[in-house]
């Protein structure tokens, strides 16, 4: 099982939090869909601006909070610290679902739900993305990666769908209240873990260590060109919200069809996902070619002539942007120092998501003045710039070579292994390490006597 696809579910921990995120998850999708069809049907007469504004408030609390974020995952138990966070948004949703049934929901209000959501999730993204590598041992971590973006895209094929069949039968209030239900798997799963077996993980003293993330990511050209790729994908590309309910609204379907958008739009993401899965290593040149590969779906998708013909095209969407995203969270975390992965994270979170504040108001005003289809090109072009950035940071970095044999062909230089980054000074005091530590002397110096 080890050399499969699935291989890290050979770890219980990892089996128990793949079904409880799986639930989670598609509870997630639900109220996603059911806020931004609240926002645009009932809040708002088809302002897809509100719905920006919306998306930016809940997606502004991981880009400004991203040092304090990024050092409580590294520094605290993540398990309990999820626990928090989870009990959080469930009653958040349990008052968003009271309010919008009983008819008390306004736009600010929902403003006010989506900024609070936001300031719990950036505290919870951090630490779910770091908790992934303490549930398997580090050879499998690329692959618990892939896993985990194949539970969050098998949730978006369940949820969107299911959503919209019941906001058509019952409300969008019943969806929320729905979604609360869900977090109960992910509260079950953390609690029925076995604390013994999670790979223990280095921690490092102190606030000054705050900036370190920051610091680590300046020294790592790679990493650098990898959040500013996502960040333009963030920023521009991924405000599917956005695109898809105003493509069905366009194409004349209601709140059914955009959650039959959402859904098909993960079928590709699933494959992407399992396909990264198998792979034994997250290597840069894939995030390169799959934001192009994004870039021109999106164009594609820009021109579609009929509401089935979009909907094929997001298959495509959905399948490049989850390869370049997975890739890319892969390649971070198998390639960051343990002791900073949480706050490496913290910052490619909030890169990711913290782009929203900044494209998605602008999306959303685009798509109202000229229409979904100037919003989707728009995405079209940031993929392709994303992509062109990766191209030429990879000729410059030296990292392409003359092929040894063959006259015209030409090599790249593999991702660097995790290996080769240095390890933390242990924090914790042992009879182990005092026994294997050397004691640093003194230099002698002129006026001091020799021996």
């Amino acid at each position: 099982m080890s050399s499969s696809m699935f291989r890290s579910f050979a770890v219980f921990n990892y089996r128990v939090w793949f079904i409880g995120a799986v639930v989670s998850n598609v509870g997630a999708w639900m109220q996603s869909t059911a806020q931004s069809w609240v926002v645009l049907t009932q809040l708002t007469d088809g302002d897809a601006g509100a719905m920006g504004v919306t998306m930016a408030l809940q997606f502004a609390p991981p880009l400004l909070l991203v040092g304090v974020t990024g050092w409580v995952a590294d520094r605290f138990d993540r398990r309990r610290l999820i626990m928090v966070t989870q009990t959080v948004m469930l009653l958040l949703a349990v008052a968003l679902g009271v309010l919008v049934l009983t008819g008390v929901m306004t736009l600010p209000l929902m403003y006010g739900f989506a900024l609070a959501l936001g300031v719990v999730t950036a505290f919870d993204n951090p630490a779910r993305q770091a908790f992934v590598s303490d549930l398997v041992a580090r050879e499998n971590a690329s692959n618990a990666v892939a896993l985990n973006a194949a539970s969050f895209n098998t949730a978006r094929l369940i949820g969107p769908a299911v959503a919209g069949v019941l906001i058509v039968l019952i409300g969008s209030g019943w969806v929320f209240l729905v979604n609360a239900f869900t977090f109960v798997a992910m509260l079950v799963a953390l609690a029925i873990m076995r604390p013994h077996e999670l790979v223990p993980r280095p921690k490092m003293r102190g606030r000054s260590r705050l900036a370190d993330g920051f610091r680590y990511v300046g020294k790592r050209g790679d990493l650098a060109v990898i959040f500013v790729m996502v960040f333009l994908l963030g920023a521009f590309g991924m405000n599917f919200p956005i695109f898809a309910s105003t493509m069905a609204l366009e194409f004349g379907q209601g709140a059914d069809g955009f959650g039959l958008l959402s859904s098909i739009l993960a079928i590709g993401s699933l494959t992407g996902a399992l396909l990264a899965a198998r792979r034994e290593r997250a290597r840069l040149r894939l995030v390169v070619v799959a934001a192009g590969g994004f870039g021109v779906a999106m164009l594609a998708s820009s021109i579609a002539p009929s509401y089935l013909l979009y909907a094929v095209t997001l298959v495509f969407v959905g399948f490049s942007v989850v390869t370049m995203l997975t890739t890319a969270n892969g390649y971070v975390q198998t390639t960051t120092d343990p002791a900073l992965r949480g706050r490496v994270l913290a910052l490619y979170m909030a890169i990711l998501l913290g782009g929203t504040p900044v494209g998605a108001p602008v999306v959303g005003w685009i798509a109202s003045e000229w229409g979904p289809r100037a919003a989707i090109l728009v995405a079209a072009i940031a993929a392709l710039v994303a992509c062109a950035v990766g191209v030429t940071w990879t000729l410059l970095s030296g990292r392409v070579h003359r092929h040894e044999s063959r006259r015209f062909a030409l090599t790249l230089d593999e991702t660097r292994p995790i290996e080769v980054v240095p390890a933390p000074v242990p924090e914790e005091f042992s009879d182990e390490v005092a026994g294997t530590t050397a004691i640093p002397l003194p230099r002698p110096t002129e006026s001091s006597p020799r021996s």
